[in-house]
């Protein structure tokens, strides 16, 4: 541990880092990009192809980091518009173009390579470009990546809504008068500052691996833009200093450490990403499994009185034994069931929750023959199936589109939406008092709460009771009358 912390010390390895973290924070918001706009092969075929001009500024200005990034970015420019050629004139698919573009190319640049070793006094070694030579890294070297850092970081900076709109909305971004071209080979030529950037720390044949891998996790971990931007290029940094680390202990080439441990990232999200990983969708699958079960007993035991005995339930939902212990013991342990000498028994809450599902069935069935057109015979395992999936809102919409009916096609009655902390002012006597509820169930309520300039929260006192009509007062202030129809959809907490 202490020669590790000696080594990482002197200047040549603390060149290696900065220049590591450099490329996986630059290659991190740049493959984030190329990901969505599914370019990964183009990312691929850039590296490869900047090889010939590579080797060619070498051959024409000698070994410096201007040479080879002017050499890199000529050869990525002429990949680019060679790939748009071929597509275009060529009549060649998207797939088919690249890779004859930069096999071409990348078969060019070992040509090259291969000329210049055979004279005396030249070494070049094939494999330094391939998988780079960190160790290597000059200060020259290590401004260069700088300035192409902060290049790229000002470039998504400035350009951010032109990139953003080109990647996930092209139409609207022309409509917009973006220039989507423009925009796809300026994103093009800031990956050909970057693949320069990358040469001496992973090469170009993995440099790709850290363009596409951290932003990929990334998109795994977040749904926002910019928050994935940041995550890729957080990604990409360990990647590369913890490849770099790692490569020094093993005493390895630290570019392929880079790309393996980018790749063992990448595999832990798909296992433990937060929404996206398979370890929470199986958590999401097995929730939904018991949430059903028990959505299921209830809905059998309200069928049938109420009480069941074990074995009944068992048998009538086709359960097995062990299961359906473990689910009664939790639904027991969440007060909605009871057990006594008939067996399990429903508690109140059990039963709210049970007439809810079924007015979910119900109201679904009604919504299937009236708005969709479906026959009376096709719609129980339609809506036997989706019960267990609406919510509220949706069922409380569903409701008023269909204007709150009292039965399903089949005759049956569909129940009321329960309201266990409070109640309809149409309930209340005369010298009552209500709290206006904030949330209403029926939009005619809500309408004439706002045309009234009725506050939720308001005291309301029933003053007279005739027939027909409600005589209000509206905290102590203002009087005034409401239709008793009306009253029936006003939500109120009684006092």
């Amino acid at each position: 541990m202490v020669e590790f912390l000696e080594l990482i010390q002197s200047p040549w390895a603390l060149r290696a880092l900065a220049a590591s973290v450099l490329v996986g924070l630059m290659l991190g918001m740049l493959g984030t990009f190329i990901v969505l706009r599914n370019m990964s092969l183009i990312g691929d075929a850039l590296a490869h192809s900047v090889l010939p001009g590579v080797i060619i500024a070498f051959m024409m200005m000698g070994i410096h980091s201007l040479s080879l990034f002017i050499g890199a970015v000529v050869a990525g420019l002429i990949c680019a518009f060679a790939i748009t050629w071929i597509q275009k004139q060529g009549h060649a698919k998207n797939d088919a173009a690249i890779g004859i573009v930069y096999t071409a190319m990348f078969s060019i640049g070992v040509i090259c390579i291969s000329a210049i070793s055979r004279k005396d006094g030249v070494h070049v070694d094939l494999k330094d470009f391939l998988f780079g030579n960190i160790l290597g890294v000059s200060n020259e070297d290590l401004w260069l990546s700088s300035i192409i850092f902060v290049g790229i970081v000002l470039a998504i900076l400035v350009f951010y809504r032109h990139l953003f709109l080109s990647t996930f909305q092209e139409a609207v971004a022309k409509v917009m008068g973006v220039k989507v071209d423009l925009v796809h080979y300026f994103l093009l030529l800031l990956l050909s500052f970057a693949v320069v950037a990358s040469l001496r720390t992973v090469g170009i044949i993995l440099v790709v691996a850290m363009l596409v891998t951290p932003a990929s996790t990334a998109l795994l971990l977040s749904n926002n833009m910019k928050r994935v931007i940041f995550i890729s290029a957080l990604l990409g940094m360990i990647s590369a200093a913890g490849g770099l680390m790692l490569a020094i202990v093993w005493d390895t080439t630290p570019g392929p450490v880079m790309a393996v441990l980018s790749a063992v990232i990448y595999g832990l999200a798909v296992i433990f990403a937060p929404d996206r990983g398979k370890l929470a969708q199986w958590l999401h699958q097995r929730r939904l499994a018991d949430k059903i079960t028990t959505e299921d007993i209830l809905k059998y035991l309200l069928k049938n009185g109420g009480v069941a005995s074990r074995s009944h339930i068992a048998n009538g939902l086709e359960l097995g034994t062990s299961a359906l212990r473990r689910q009664l013991s939790r639904m027991i342990g969440k007060g909605m069931l009871q057990q006594d000498a008939q067996g399990v028994v429903l508690t109140q809450v059990g039963e709210d929750r049970a007439s809810q599902l079924i007015r979910a069935h119900r109201l679904w069935e009604t919504y299937l023959v009236n708005q969709v057109g479906m026959t009376e015979s096709q719609i129980h395992l339609e809506a036997e199936d989706q019960e267990h999936h609406l919510t509220e809102d949706v069922l409380d919409h569903v409701d008023e589109l269909l204007g709150f009916p009292d039965t399903d096609p089949h005759g049956s009655p569909i129940p009321s939406k329960r309201t266990p902390l409070g109640t309809v002012l149409a309930q209340l006597s005369a010298g009552s008092k209500a709290i206006v509820k904030r949330r209403q169930l029926r939009h005619a309520a809500m309408q004439y709460l706002w045309e009234s300039e009725i506050a939720p929260n308001s005291e309301l006192e029933v003053l007279k009771v005739d027939g027909a009509q409600l005589t209000l007062r509206v905290d102590d202030q203002r009087t005034f009358s409401m239709s008793m129809d009306l009253a029936e959809q006003l939500q109120v907490i009684a006092e």
